[in-house]
């Protein structure tokens, strides 16, 4: 693992935040290399999980019970996750994040997301919309009721490590839909401007 210390990006404060890079090799899904920045000064963290490997676009599917809630997922910052029947969908922005979780952990994060979602709402039927969510995610976690997991990756970094997981190509159509958090500039674009 490489370490060092760099100014930080948020602050500026000159080496106050600390950045660790590490290369490891991940059963099922190969050579990761994993980054983190964390500020001691402003508290800004930020952590990536980059595939070292390309691959062709896919789309991991996987029906949720209380049995594979362990299984390991790999989320890379371009993909886009979803747990249809909770209608619920998490797309790839400018700042998104890969992460290396379970399927529980990937539960867990929708969940703190339904309850940054509430904050931001005072009407009954966004919050009626949003509790319901929480309570299929809880009902999921707890083995009440099963769901599908779903990760679109458009540059194929992303899996599921679970035996009864599926891996598709992802269709043109759905290639197209998708949002990979770039921004792209198209050179044509730019040239009109000017």
């Amino acid at each position: 693992m490489a370490e060092m210390r760099i100014d930080c990006p948020v602050c500026g404060v000159k080496n106050g935040a600390i950045s660790k890079i590490d290369t490891t090799n991940i059963p099922y899904f190969g050579e990761v290399v994993e980054s983190s920045i964390q500020c001691e000064h402003c508290g800004f963290k930020h952590s990536d999980v980059m595939s070292v490997e390309k691959n062709d676009p896919a789309k991991h599917i996987l029906k949720i019970s209380k049995d594979n809630l362990d299984s390991r997922v790999v989320r890379s910052q371009t993909s886009t996750v979803s747990i249809p029947e909770a209608g619920i969908k998490v797309e790839p922005g400018p700042k998104s994040q890969g992460y290396v979780s379970n399927v529980e952990g990937v539960i867990t994060r929708f969940i703190s997301a339904t309850q940054r979602a509430k904050a931001l709402y005072d009407d009954e039927e966004s919050i009626k919309n949003i509790e319901t969510t929480r309570n299929f995610l809880d009902n999921i976690l707890e083995g009440e009721v099963e769901g599908t997991l779903i990760i679109q990756d458009p540059y194929g970094q992303s899996k599921i490590a679970d035996l009864k997981a599926e891996t598709v190509p992802l269709t043109e159509e759905e290639l197209e839909n998708l949002t990979t958090g770039f921004t792209i500039l198209d050179k044509d674009d730019i040239d009109k401007e000017d």
